[in-house]
C-alpha cells in the first residue's frame, strides 16, 4: 500500500515536472514569437502611418480645371507619390457642412472654400526635409493659393519611429537570451530531480548514451509539442491582429510570416535539445559526492 501511495506521488511529480517545463516553453516560445513578429512588421506599421500623412494643395478661385489637372497629374506619376485625391469646392463645402451641422453658405452668401489636393505619399519619402522641398516647389506655381502639411506632426512621427524601432530591436535581443536562460533554467531543474536515478543507471552497467537517449527523446516530443502549440496560438493572435488591423495587411506578407514561424519552432526545439544534452551530461560525468 505505501508502495503504491508513493508510486502515485512520484508519477503525479513526473507529471507536474513536465506539464512545468512545458508550460514554460509554450510561454516563452510564444512571447519570443509575437517579439519576432512584431519586429518584422514594425516597419510595416510605420510606413502605414507615414502614409496617413498629406500635404495639401489649395487652388486660387481663378485656377483653370486644365491647370489643377496638369498638376496632379504630375504629382500622380512621380515615384515617391502613393495617391492623389482631388477635393472641388463643392465638396468641401459639404464635408464642412457636416462637420458643423449647419448650412454656412445660406449664412454667408458665398463659398469661401477652395480646391484643393491632399497628396499621399511613399512612406520612404515621409521625410521632413523632402515633404519641405515638395511644398517650396509646389507653392511657385501662381494658380496655387497655399500649400500645407503638419510639420510639427512629421518631425514627431519620425523621431518617435526611430525610438520605437530601436527599442523593439533591443527589447527582442534582451527577451531571446533571457527566453533561453528560462528554458534551460526549466530543464535542468527537471532533470536535477532525476539525478541519482542516471547514477543508479550507470552503476549498474548502463552506457552514457544509453542513459542520455530518453531524456532527449522525452524532452524531444516536449519541445516539439510546446512550440507547435505556441505557433498555433501565434497565429491565431496574429488573425486576430489583422482582423482588427486590416489596414496594416500583416498577412500579406507570407515569407515573413512563414521566416517567424519558422524560427520559433527551431528556437524552442534546439534549445530544449541543448539544454536536455548538457543537463544529462553533467551528471553523467560527475561523481556521486557530487549529485547531493
Amino acid at each position: 500500500m505505501k508502495k503504491n501511495l508513493e508510486e502515485r506521488y512520484q508519477k503525479r511529480k513526473l507529471i507536474s515536472t513536465y506539464f512545468s517545463v512545458a508550460l514554460i516553453n509554450i510561454i516563452v516560445v510564444f512571447l519570443t514569437g509575437l517579439l519576432g513578429l512584431l519586429l518584422f512588421n514594425s516597419k510595416k506599421v510605420a510606413d502605414h502611418f507615414k502614409e496617413q500623412i498629406a500635404l495639401t494643395v489649395y487652388f486660387k478661385d481663378s485656377s483653370k480645371p486644365i491647370e489643377i489637372q496638369q498638376i496632379q497629374k504630375s504629382i500622380q506619376f512621380q515615384e515617391k507619390t502613393k495617391t492623389v485625391v482631388f477635393t472641388s469646392k463643392e465638396e468641401a463645402s459639404k464635408i464642412y457642412a457636416n462637420e458643423i451641422g449647419e448650412d454656412y453658405i445660406d449664412f454667408l452668401g458665398y463659398n469661401p472654400l477652395e480646391s484643393s489636393i491632399d497628396v499621399y505619399f511613399n512612406a520612404d519619402y515621409v521625410k521632413p526635409e523632402i515633404i519641405k522641398k515638395i511644398s517650396s516647389g509646389l507653392s511657385k506655381y501662381k494658380f496655387v493659393a497655399e500649400v500645407k502639411y503638419d510639420e510639427p506632426l512629421l518631425k514627431l512621427l519620425n523621431k518617435n519611429i526611430k525610438k520605437f524601432e530601436f527599442w523593439i530591436l533591443l527589447s527582442s535581443f534582451i527577451f531571446v537570451i533571457v527566453a533561453i536562460l528560462l528554458i534551460n533554467s526549466s530543464i535542468r531543474l527537471s532533470i536535477y530531480s532525476k539525478r541519482f536515478a542516471i547514477k543508479t543507471m550507470l552503476l549498474v552497467g548502463a552506457t552514457k548514451w544509453f542513459v542520455q537517449k530518453p531524456f532527449l527523446l522525452k524532452y524531444f516530443y516536449l519541445g516539439l509539442s510546446s512550440s507547435s502549440i505556441s505557433i498555433i496560438f501565434l497565429y491565431l493572435i496574429f488573425q486576430k491582429i489583422q482582423e482588427f488591423f486590416p489596414e496594416l495587411n500583416l498577412l500579406e506578407e507570407k515569407s515573413s510570416i512563414i521566416i517567424v514561424l519558422s524560427f520559433v519552432f527551431t528556437f524552442g526545439l534546439s534549445i530544449t535539445l541543448i539544454s536536455t544534452f548538457f543537463a544529462t551530461k553533467r551528471y553523467l560525468n560527475s561523481e556521486s559526492d557530487e549529485i547531493y
